[in-house]
């Protein structure tokens, strides 16, 4: 079962159906749209705030009832459509609280009945609203966000491609109040920051607009909490610790201060935040929230009804054991897809080595699927990006006859064959490259002529991200990194 999904199956309380005293009738149903979601398996450390986060970015958030005792919350939407609009993006893209994932489905009530003398929650979605409208909550507002949050947020980079900077981080951060101080820090293979804003109520703005945001076009994941912390001590003003109140302060030991234009250079990319957030995010149409599901998911292998976990760019794994023709991810299922492959030859050969593999803590089912081709949208018909057509695309490794990529196929493992690396390209380098993609360099080995080498990863599934992330790799000079599986170990 997917996270999130409406008939998933797991056993919980049913919504408003028992009073608990017949366990047998304890299952969830799947009930029809309505604008009131089910919100489960929250952390019992989950703040109201943040469970109306998840509702944010589509649209107006109404009322809210949690029910702490059972790690339960109600979330009532402004309209049905913004809440199937979220059911529907977070049936592609599982929802956290606090790293941890949640589950989310319609509920049988058509709206909320809640104490309006609570003012914990009116205050709360007082707060909301007026982030929504783009304008500042009020004084009582934001004295109650004020005790309930830090001013520190506590940010993790996610799928960290490119480097992410101080000066990266202030200026996306910047567009919702003053930054003070920033500290950046590697925390269990992982590129993490304790940022504090001047006021409590900026880093709550900040948190319900970024978290889960990419910074670059599909990468640099932001997850963001609030930190336990309420002030940030920095020592020195250098490349990995900042306090803009503070000027005057050192270096430190070895430590040169970062230029400007280093940061200046990611800014330009133009799928980024980076100049993008003028505040709160604006409410996702269901076109757009389909459209950002499809925009992560390149995926490749034969599905069918057993279901391929959707992740990105899950076709080059794939493009490992034959040419992906084309893709389809199924409208009313988009946990999977139907994926056309060269001949039959590459689809049992891909679903022989891809399925049962794991991705991102899931586990991938490929089957052999009925349909013989995968159809292509008719003309002037939108399928939302849902389907696409691979024939003419550079990537494909077995076009030529007689290739030496035939004799190359392997199940995959932790090791890693490269090819085609320039000659200026250093170990470190590549090291560096492939810590990047998410995971940790167990070992490494150039082959005599240095245009192919072996990387280890810790494990299978990190050698499958790597590959997925950084075949083709433009190293410079128009040279593109082959990445395979590999039958050797180091």
């Amino acid at each position: 079962s997917m996270y999130n999904s409406p008939n998933s199956g797991m056993s919980s309380i049913c919504d408003g159906a028992s009073n608990g005293s017949d366990s047998k009738k304890l299952r969830v149903e799947e009930a029809p749209p309505s604008r009131v979601l089910h919100i489960r398996k929250l952390p019992n450390e989950a703040s109201e705030t943040e469970v109306i986060a998840l509702g944010l970015p589509f649209g107006k958030v109404t009322n809210i009832l949690t029910l702490k005792g059972k790690n339960q919350a109600f979330l009532e939407m402004g309209t049905e459509e913004a809440a199937i609009t979220m059911v529907n993006y977070y049936s592609t893209v599982t929802p956290h609280v606090r790293n941890v994932p949640v589950f989310i489905q319609y509920s049988n009530h058509k709206e909320l009945k809640t104490d309006a003398g609570n003012q914990r929650t009116q205050a709360v979605l007082q707060a909301v609203s007026a982030v929504q409208s783009g304008g500042s909550p009020s004084s009582d507002v934001q004295e109650a966000l004020a005790a309930a949050s830090s001013p520190v947020l506590r940010i993790i980079i996610d799928n960290m491609f490119y480097p992410v900077t101080l000066d990266v981080l202030q200026q996306i951060f910047s567009k919702f109040g003053t930054v003070m101080k920033i500290i950046t820090f590697t925390k269990n293979n992982q590129f993490q920051a304790l940022l504090q804003f001047s006021d409590p109520v900026n880093a709550q703005q900040a948190k319900l607009a970024l978290d889960g945001q990419n910074i670059y076009n599909s990468c640099c994941t932001l997850r963001i909490d609030f930190s336990k912390l309420v002030n940030l001590n920095v020592k020195y003003n250098n490349d990995k610790s900042r306090d803009y109140t503070r000027p005057e302060l050192p270096a430190g030991d070895g430590q040169p201060s970062l230029d400007p234009s280093v940061a200046a250079a990611f800014s330009k990319d133009s799928n980024s935040l980076l100049g993008k957030i003028p505040g709160a995010l604006s409410p996702l149409s269901a076109a757009a929230a389909a459209a950002a599901a499809a925009g992560r998911v390149a995926l490749a292998g034969q599905a069918g009804s057993n279901g391929v976990l959707l992740v990105s760019n899950l076709n080059e794994e794939v493009r490992v054991y034959g040419d992906v023709q084309r893709v389809k991810i199924l409208y009313n299922k988009k946990d999977s897809a139907l994926i056309q492959m060269s001949d039959a030859n590459q689809a049992q050969l891909a679903m022989s080595h891809l399925n049962g593999q794991k991705m991102y803590g899931k586990i991938i089912r490929v089957t052999l699927s009925k349909h013989q081709t995968v159809a292509l949208p008719r003309d002037g018909l939108d399928d939302q990006g849902l389907t696409k057509d691979y024939a003419n695309s550079p990537l494909h490794r077995f076009k030529k006859p007689g290739s030496k990529n035939f004799q190359n196929i392997f199940p995959p493992s932790a090791t890693l064959h490269l090819s085609n690396i320039p000659q200026d390209v250093t170990e470190d380098d590549l090291r560096l490259l492939f810590s990047n993609a998410g995971g940790t360099v167990k070992a490494f080995k150039f082959f005599q002529d240095r245009k192919m080498a072996l990387i280890q990863m810790s494990t299978v599934e990190e050698a499958i991200q790597a590959l997925i992330d950084l075949h083709n790799y433009n190293m410079g000079g128009n040279q593109h990194l082959r990445v395979s599986f590999s039958k050797s170990t180091i």
